[in-house]
């Protein structure tokens, strides 16, 4: 046979009829050879299309709010016989029918590494022991969807008039319905960005109380279809199955968690490590392939006994993220849409399978709506997690391949699966995109803002820490911050270890074990800091500490749900910035500064970003007696240097803290009404420290931001601590925005934390409670009788 015919098959047939071993790779086409007619540059076209379409698919897609699982199956429709694979254009030239076993092998692969992924990213104790919510929400959608598709179906089949393949396949296609995957879930949910929203938890743990069910259902029917419907090797293939699952739970899997205490803690994952976890994800894809079941099984089961988080599931899901996330799984997506021919569908067949798939989404989401009346969810929240459980993908697309290569589904049925999953996600993304509000549950009812704040009522305050090297100048803030038995303070800690092998965060309280994980010495020295200064001020400091252990792309959530939660006062926040002991900025993380963009947008409370300098004075203490601490206000105008002056106030009655008030001044300004407030503000401010010799007012004027700016450069080295406010209210600073470098610090926060304003001064930018979209809280508030009221 010719070398150029090679692979060629029958009409009709898929079966490879033979293929040289010297027709993998090509020398060029200088020697007369077609690089098309040979495995290798066929596969690397192949995959070089598949990519790139996908990726221009998602770019035009995406502001009709879809999700990438439809353009990377549109990808494969494109290629496949419905539009360019159709024989009057390309035909199969791009994608012949000899080069599909290679390019699904280089599929499956993907498949399998993208399954362990999962697994690790899955909380298997939420799977095994459900909370309550997850097991109402589960089981009524599993109950209701099923008894109602299963009644549909067989009604259609036998009154209603449809191919024969359509009717056998039809109640597969019921029972379909009423599972809900949780590797569906979870990619959507990553995609959406509510993966740590209440929501996305709730969605998340019922999916993987579906789940159970579903691969209970799935690891049955790849055993009976690959037995051949034989009754005896089905149950040997179930059994196996069971015990191959037993084995990986009580044996190997103690294996790997004395694997994991032996990885050294902070250090990068060893290449040996990532070697042996690749290699065991082959072996046992193989070994439940040996055993009758679908090598799908292996890795995930696999993924399921892997610790998450760091040493070992983190730095393996940031390997695999790229690779098999971005490359490898979308290629599966793909195979599935080139598998698709829209030419073999009957419109009376795909009126039928719309109309199923329709009713049983809309039962699922009625059953969710009414089953979360008995959870406390509202009725909004309930559409939006009902058409979360709708979610299809990659488990529905290995459930159609694995029935097609079982006979169950024709070329029609076929075709008809894969438009379903296109369309029912086409359908929800947006709809989730339009009912989902992330800052609706934030919204604050009531003033939490420190000047506000009633005095015997106390400051409590939310501590974010992601560097335990800011926890000395942290509790420095704290101690100054003046706890009295009047005026206690409640610190609430909350340590963020950012983690990327979980889809969803973890908040774990720590209140009354007193400690963290032991294997979390970074965690354990930060809440043993916080301890003692608690200890120093025992009458009237309380330490909660908390640990989210989350992805910081989504903390601000877990950070909104504690503040809400502790009735925070003001929410603290570390600056992206590290500086060294020389001076110069050592590390920036760009991540801590979104989440401090997102606190500043949505936060239910006041918000100060701490930008710590203590490493260039040597960390000296409050809490000696020896020590002054010098705190400055700058003062300029508006509600947010309103608010750093009243935190200044109470830092003012501190014995080893002096405070400056610095108040700047436009010259030529009439201050006669535009100064009203501010004036009123600070009287009160004086009159309360009139008798307090360390507590002092100035008043500097300036003719415009280049004089403010020179001002500023003046105190450089005369203080410890400059609190300023986010915005101002004022001329001064006209054009001075143009330069700034973080913006979340506003204009003079980000003079004062420029590497070049050559201060050893740590900076706390306050930014009092907004309403949505940015705007002051204008309602009115009585005045307390201990507390410094009447800004507004």
């Amino acid at each position: 046979m010719d070398p150029t015919m090679a692979g060629n098959v029958a009409e009709g047939n898929r079966n490879i009829v033979c293929q040289y071993k010297d027709n993998v790779a090509t020398f060029g086409i200088l020697i007369s050879r077609n690089p098309l007619n040979f495995s290798l540059p066929l596969i690397l076209l192949q995959l070089a299309a598949i990519s790139l379409a996908s990726l221009l698919i998602e770019i035009f897609i995406r502001p009709l709010g879809q999700s990438s699982i439809v353009a990377q199956i549109l990808g494969g429709i494109l290629f496949g016989p419905s539009v360019l694979g159709h024989e009057g254009i390309l035909g199969s030239i791009l994608f012949p029918a000899r080069s599909m076993l290679t390019l699904e092998t280089a599929a499956v692969f993907g498949i399998m590494f993208f399954l362990f992924a999962i697994g690790v990213r899955t909380d298997t104790r939420m799977m095994v022991r459900p909370e309550r919510q997850a097991v109402v929400l589960g089981f009524s959608a599993i109950l209701a969807t099923l008894v109602f598709s299963l009644w549909l179906t067989i009604f259609l089949s036998t009154h209603v008039a449809m191919d024969k393949s359509l009717a056998k396949a039809l109640p597969f296609f019921g029972v379909a319905q009423c599972l809900t995957a949780f590797a569906n879930v979870s990619c959507l949910l990553i995609e959406l960005k509510m993966a740590s929203s209440d929501l996305g938890r709730i969605a998340s743990s019922t999916a993987m109380f579906t789940d159970l069910v579903g691969m209970c259902l799935f690891i049955t029917m790849a055993g009976v279809l690959q037995s051949a419907f034989d009754v005896k090797k089905s149950v040997q293939s179930l059994g196996s199955a069971f015990l191959f699952v037993c084995i990986m739970v009580l044996i190997i899997r103690p294996q790997i968690l004395k694997l994991v205490k032996k990885i050294p803690a902070g250090k990068p994952l060893g290449h040996n490590h990532v070697f042996i976890c690749f290699t065991c994800i082959l072996i046992v894809g193989l070994i439940t392939e040996v055993i009758g079941q679908h090598f799908m099984l292996g890795p995930l089961v696999l993924g399921f006994i892997t610790p998450d988080g760091p040493p070992l599931g983190a730095p393996m899901i940031s390997k695999l993220d790229l690779p098999i996330g971005k490359f490898l799984y979308p290629t599966f997506l793909t195979t599935s849409g080139i598998k698709t021919n829209i030419f073999t569908i009957n419109l009376r067949s795909f009126a039928i399978l719309a109309f199923v798939i329709t009713s049983c989404c809309i039962t699922k989401i009625l059953a969710i709506m009414i089953a979360s009346r008995f959870c406390n969810i509202g009725l909004q929240d309930s559409v939006v997690v009902g058409l979360v459980l709708n979610a299809r993908g990659i488990s529905e697309l290995l459930m159609f391949n694995l029935w097609r290569d079982g006979g169950i589904l024709t070329d029609q049925e076929f075709a008809l699966s894969v438009i379903s999953v296109v369309g029912v996600m086409a359908v929800i993304t947006p709809l989730i995109r339009l009912l989902y509000d992330p800052t609706r549950r934030i919204m604050p009812t009531k003033r939490r803002t420190i000047q506000h704040s009633k005095h015997e009522a106390g400051l409590r305050i939310l501590l974010c820490i992601h560097n335990q090297d800011n926890v000395p100048t942290m509790v420095n803030l704290l101690e100054a911050s003046n706890a009295t038995e009047m005026s206690p303070i409640g610190v609430v800690a909350v340590v963020l270890e950012e983690v990327v092998g979980r889809i969803t965060g973890m908040l774990v309280s720590h209140q009354t074990t007193r400690s963290l994980d032991p294997n979390s010495v970074r965690s354990n020295q930060i809440v043993s800091a916080l301890r003692q200064y608690e200890l120093y001020n025992q009458t009237c400091v309380t330490i909660q500490p908390f640990s989210v252990v989350s992805p910081l792309q989504t903390v601000h959530d877990d950070i909104f749900r504690v503040a809400i939660d502790e009735s925070a006062t003001v929410i603290i926040l570390p600056f992206h910035k590290h500086w060294e002991i020389d001076g110069s900025i050592g590390s920036i993380n760009k991540c801590v500064q979104s989440m401090n963009v997102k606190v500043l947008e949505h936060a239910p409370c006041s918000v100060g970003i701490l930008v710590d300098r203590g490493i260039l004075t040597g960390q000296l203490s409050v809490l000696s007696s020896q020590f002054v601490y010098r705190v400055a206000v700058i003062y300029i105008g508006g509600a947010d240097d309103a608010e750093s002056l009243c935190y200044g106030a109470r830092i003012a009655g501190h014995d080893n803290a002096t405070l400056t008030v610095i108040r700047y001044l436009l010259y030529g300004c009439d201050s006669a009404r535009e100064r009203k407030h501010d004036n009123s503000l600070i009287d009160e401010v004086r009159h309360q420290n009139i008798e307090n010799q360390n507590f002092v007012y100035q008043e500097q004027v300036v003719k415009d931001g280049v004089g403010l700016a020179s001002s500023l450069r003046a105190i450089e080295n005369c203080f410890d601590l400059l609190i300023v406010g986010r915005n101002h209210q004022s001329q001064i600073l006209l054009g001075l925005g143009e330069w700034s470098e973080c913006p979340e610090l506003g204009v003079v926060g980000d003079i004062l934390a420029a590497p070049d304003f050559g201060s050893t001064a740590s900076v706390l930018v306050l930014q009092q409670q907004r309403m949505r979209g940015g705007k002051l809280i204008n309602r009115v508030m009585k005045q307390g009788k201990d507390s410094i009221h009447g800004y507004y």
